[in-house]
């Protein structure tokens, strides 16, 4: 069945992209933007990981922009794990921040367990916002 209303996309769009700083880590990004909201699902694999192997979970955030102060975000997290929880917030509302919609993000990214410096951190957390914001506006061209 056709969608019926063509502005929203509702697909994943699937991206992968290497964090930088991070031996043999590529980042995996699940962007799905819907007109009300956008969600996201990050996920990292390794060169020496087994196909079957089991990940947790991760966090699960919502995050949204605050009305009254265009520099501010609003969040709650929906699902909680402590290795997750601080790295999916930033990104979560950074992301509702620019976009200017709520954000549902799950994360599975440990940044400690990557034994990654906060500079290097800082940096694979702009490349995948850098990432995410591009394919947006890429699909909202498309739509115009």
């Amino acid at each position: 069945m056709a969608n019926p209303n063509p502005q929203v996309q509702t697909r994943p769009t699937e991206l992968s992209l290497p964090l930088p700083k991070a031996l043999h880590t590529t980042a995996h990004i699940h962007l799905t933007t819907l007109d009300t909201c956008t969600m996201v699902f990050l996920a990292t694999s390794t060169a020496g990981d087994s196909a079957g192997s089991m990940k947790q979970m991760g966090s699960f955030i919502y995050a949204m922009p605050d009305r009254t102060s265009p520099r501010s975000t609003i969040s709650t997290t929906l699902y909680t794990s402590p290795s997750t929880e601080e790295y999916a917030t930033r990104i979560a509302k950074i992301l509702a921040r620019r976009m200017g919609v709520p954000v549902y993000l799950g994360c599975s990214i440990d940044p400690t367990a990557l034994s990654l410096m906060p500079e290097e951190e800082m940096e694979g957390l702009a490349r995948i916002v850098d990432t995410v914001m591009a394919r947006r506006e890429e699909q909202r061209v498309k739509v115009a």
